[in-house]
Formats: structure tokens, C-alpha cells, sequence
């Protein structure tokens, strides 16, 4: 890769070597050329006339543009001018001009001759300007590709930054990612110990690149230049003057800024036209490749991140395993010590059949993660389920109302649930919602159709759940900031709700109550309710 960029280095010194021997060569020659046509056509003086010599001449004069340059074409166009007037106009042999038509004959061929070398030498340059930078993007383009075909993101960005470095003759270059603080990403040309932040001052710069996105430089005496917010990328890298000691550049991937390119050098520093298009075309593939770090940073985090998970679960589940059997001893022997009159022997059971419930339910959390929770989905009715909460809740109400509403305006409302777990599913709803209502404050219980979606929906007059949390309530173990202690609950009564909604087809969501509160809708399969034969008359 830096054979390339050394490669390029040495051709265009090359080219600037040769580019003057190559015109003086291209004079000599077509000088030599003139000089035989010249002689050629005055031994068959006889025979041409001063048009076919200026045809001739004119001839000469685009070979000599194209071969030596514009100024070899002037000068023979003037040589031309003054062997026509000479040799092939009367009299002969002497600078004369005796008809004002062959004046209007040498001034045609003069201007005819000037225009054309102009025009072939500015179409010769920008055909020349052409293939340099057809050049010039290959090139770019194999340093680029070079620079990232790296096998890791941070050695790639350290690549690119060690080919600017060397291609721009700078000894420092430092690429910053966006948000990383004062420290580089990757640092070219500084010893290790040098390498923790810019040079003192450079800092506030960096940050302001980050921030405004746009080109910066300081100079010797210590102040700055800034981009203009409509300047280009190219134009602002141009604020570069002689006595520039840091250029900045923001490292953008669209409109976004996602790092800052700095070269520094303790020598003044000179971008001509070709370094600044060489800096800008490189800060793109330095953007691609902060951006390429940010990335397997976060693919990095994220994967330890569901390992972490992945472990938690495995460790939860192997633990809630082996506590049920010596709960199962504790809760025999407590009942063996409640026959025996004991008093403690009935808060022993009761504390165990909570801990039976905990564990039961990071098992069940474990399965249903893992999708081996078994269902059974079956045709079932809403009313059946919705009276069997009433009657399983009803031992807890303790004075309060769980008001229950079907839509009687349809027909039977049938759908394809597992009618046990999503029974567990709307106890679990209910008596969340008693728990958060205020006392005297009714909980409602209501079903209906809408479409092929069968709605049962729990709905309190709690204080409800702030807009950052409406989702989180549903992830294990998440408990609101300011919540009061749920004695006996573990906060996986919603996210295992959800998960057996999500295994049976349908979907949990919450809403906000209007007037306060919440609402939690459990969403089903709604099935058509089987067609009634009509009775045969006796």
C-alpha cells in the first residue's frame, strides 16, 4: 500500500522532470519539419501558389501545437506568415506585398493559425487534465480498498492514516471518532507516549470541527481559520495557506459527522490542487473506516451483551432446577410441624409456596425464551374465559370491584387460544391492576371483535406508566423508578405475560387510560363462530 502512494510520489516528480525537455524535443522537431516542407515547396515554386503553401503551413502549425505546445504553434504560424510573404507571393525572395488581397490572404492564415493552435492546445491540456485524475481516482481508489481490505477495523483506520501521512509528507496524522473524547482513534507518525491528544490547542479545534462539521487551520502565530458554512469539503481544506502548521478536516458519512482528520507538521505546510483533492477523497474512506469501528464496537458490546444474557438465563434456570426439591422437603416438613400444632409451621408454607411460584416462573420465563414452552391452541370462547377469572380472582378482591363487559352486539366471540395460560395471562393483568388502582377504584374486564383480532382488555385507574417505560415494563426483573416494594412479585408477571401472547400468535400491549391509568390489551386469532343448523319441523 505505501509502495503505491511512493509510486505516485515518484511519477509525478517524473512527470514534472520531463515535461520541458519533452516540449523542447517537440520544437526541434516540428522546427526541422517547417524548415523541409519549407524547401520542398519553394523547388516546386512554380507549380503553388501562396493558398496551397498556407494550407500546407497551416498543417504544419497544428502538428507543431500539438507536439510542442502554444508557443511552438504561434512561432510557426509567424515563421509560416513570413515564408509565404518571401518565397510565394510577388516578387519573390524579398519582403514585399504588392496586392491588398494577399495581405487579406496572410492575415487569414495567421489568425486561421493562432485560433487553431489554441484550440488544439487547450483541448491537448484538457485531455491531459482528464487522464490525470482518470489517474488519479485509480490510484485513490486502490489506496482506499488497500487501506480497509485490513482484517481489523482499528489496523485499517491505522493504515489509512500512516498512507496519508506518508503520501502528504506530514509527520502527524490523527483521525478522531465523534464523541471519543480528546483522544485519537489511531495516531501516524507520533511516538506511543506523544500519542494521547492533539498538540495543546489543537484540542478546543478538534471539537469544534466535530461539532460545526466543517474545515479548520491553525497557523504559526496560533490562530485559527475556519470554513464557512457553504464552502465545500475541497474549497474549505483550500484555507491551507504558507504558513499553515494543522489542517482539520470533519470526517462525514452523508450529513453526518463522524470524526475529524488532523494533519500537523512543525514546517509550513503547502496543499496545492492536487494534495487537497488527494486529502478530500481520503477523509472519505477515513470516515468509512471511524465508522466501520463504531460499529464492530457496538457489534462487540451487543454480542456480550446477549452472552451475558444467554449465561444469566442458564445460570437462573439450573438454579431454579435445583431449588424445587428442597422446597418441596421444607413444605412437607412445615406441614408435618402445622399437624403437630405448630403456629410458625403456616408462615413457613406460606413463604415456600411463594418461592414455588418464583422459581416456577424464571423456569417458565427460561422455556418460553427458549421456545419450548408447550401451548395448545384450541377454538374457545371469550365469556368462558373471562368468567373464569372472575371466579379464580374473586378470593382476592377483598372488597374491591372487577367489573367484567362482553360485546354483546356480535355473535358468540370465539378464538383460537390456549385457554389455561392465557387465563394466566389475564390473572396476572388483573391483579397487577388491583394492586396499582386506588382503593375503591374498579377494575375493568371487557372482551370484544374487531376484525380477525379478539381484544380482551384490563383496564385500571392506577397512576399509569411514563412514556420511557411502556415498553420496558415488559422486560424481566424492571421495576419503575419510585415504585413502591411489590412484596412477593419479582416484576416477571408482564414480561412472561407477553412472551405466552407472543407464543399462542397474538400480542400484549399497553396503553394510556384517558382520564388516567392504563389499559393492557391482549390481542388474539378470532375464529367464526360454528354455523347453527336449523331445527327440522315434526
Amino acid at each position: 500500500m505505501l509502495d503505491t502512494a511512493s509510486s505516485w510520489r515518484a511519477e509525478a516528480t517524473q512527470r514534472r522532470r520531463w515535461a520541458l525537455p519533452a516540449r523542447v524535443r517537440g520544437a526541434v522537431q516540428w522546427g526541422a519539419i517547417f524548415l523541409v516542407v519549407t524547401a520542398l515547396m519553394r523547388a516546386a515554386r512554380g507549380d503553388i501558389t501562396d493558398s496551397h503553401a498556407a494550407l500546407i503551413y497551416l498543417l504544419v502549425v497544428l502538428g507543431g501545437s500539438v507536439g510542442g505546445g502554444r508557443r511552438v504553434g504561434f512561432a510557426l504560424a509567424a515563421a509560416g506568415f513570413l515564408c509565404i510573404d518571401y518565397f510565394f507571393q510577388l516578387p519573390y525572395d524579398e519582403f514585399a506585398v504588392s496586392k491588398p488581397l494577399d495581405w487579406a490572404a496572410l492575415v487569414a492564415f495567421v489568425a486561421t493559425s493562432a485560433v487553431t493552435s489554441e484550440l488544439v492546445t487547450r483541448a491537448l491540456s484538457e485531455a491531459d487534465a482528464a487522464r490525470r485524475r482518470s489517474d488519479e481516482v485509480g490510484r485513490l481508489s486502490r489506496l482506499g480498498s488497500q487501506a480497509l481490505n485490513a482484517g481489523r477495523a482499528q489496523d485499517a483506520l491505522a493504515a489509512l492514516a500512516e498512507v496519508i501521512r506518508g503520501t502528504l509528507a506530514v509527520p502527524e496524522c490523527d483521525i478522531y471518532r465523534y464523541g471519543n473524547g480528546a483522544a485519537p482513534v489511531v495516531s501516524a507518525g507520533r511516538p506511543q507516549e506523544a500519542s494521547d491528544g492533539a498538540t495543546p490547542g489543537d484540542d478546543e479545534l478538534v471539537a469544534w470541527v466535530a461539532r460545526h462539521g466543517r474545515a479548520a487551520v491553525r497557523r504559526a502565530d496560533g490562530t485559527t481559520l475556519q470554513g464557512s458554512a457553504a464552502a465545500t469539503e475541497e474549497d474549505a481544506i483550500g484555507l491551507a495557506t504558507t504558513d499553515a502548521r494543522a489542517v482539520l478536516v470533519p470526517l462525514l458519512v452523508e450529513t453526518r459527522t463522524v470524526g475529524v482528520l488532523r494533519i500537523a507538521d512543525q514546517q509550513p505546510m503547502v496543499l496545492d490542487a492536487a494534495r487537497r483533492r488527494f486529502l478530500s477523497a481520503l477523509a472519505y474512506y477515513a470516515a468509512l473506516g471511524v465508522e466501520r469501528v463504531r460499529l464492530v464496537a457496538e457489534a462487540e458490546r451487543a454480542e456480550a451483551l446477549r452472552e451475558a444474557d444467554r449465561l444469566k438465563d442458564i445460570l437462573l434456570a439450573s438454579v431454579s432446577h435445583d431449588l424445587r426439591t428442597p422446597l418441596t422437603a421444607i413444605k412437607a416438613l412445615a406441614q408435618a410441624a402445622a399437624e403437630r400444632g405448630d403456629e410458625s409451621a403456616r408462615v413457613i408454607e406460606e413463604q415456600v409456596d411463594r418461592l414455588s411460584r418464583f422459581v416456577g416462573d424464571i423456569l417458565d420465563l427460561s422455556r418460553l425464551k427458549g421456545g419450548v414452552f408447550p401451548v395448545t391452541l384450541e377454538p374457545n370462547t371469550a365469556e368462558d374465559l373471562v368468567g373464569a377469572v372472575a371466579r379464580q380472582l374473586q378470593p382476592l378482591l377483598a372488597g374491591r370491584a372487577v367489573t367484567t363487559a362482553i360485546d354483546i352486539s356480535q355473535p358468540a366471540l370465539v378464538g383460537r387460544f390456549d385457554f389455561v395460560q392465557t387465563l394466566r395471562i389475564l390473572n396476572n393483568l388483573v391483579e397487577n391492576a388491583l394492586r396499582y388502582s386506588p382503593p375503591g377504584a374498579a377494575v375493568d374486564v371487557s372482551a370484544a371483535r374487531h376484525g380477525d383480532v379478539l381484544a380482551f382488555t384490563v383496564a385500571d385507574r392506577g397512576s399509569g406508566i411514563a412514556p420511557e417505560d411502556r415498553e420496558r415494563v415488559f422486560e424481566p426483573f424492571f421495576r419503575a423508578a419510585g415504585s413502591p416494594p411489590d412484596v412477593g412479585r419479582a416484576g416477571l408477571g408482564l414480561s412472561i405475560a407477553r412472551r405466552l401472547a407472543e407464543a399462542q400468535g397474538g400480542r400484549l400491549r399497553y396503553e394510556p387510560r384517558p382520564g388516567g391509568g392504563s389499559v393492557f390489551i391482549l390481542e388474539l386469532q378470532a375464529l367464526d363462530p360454528p354455523a347453527t343448523e336449523p331445527e327440522e319441523a315434526p
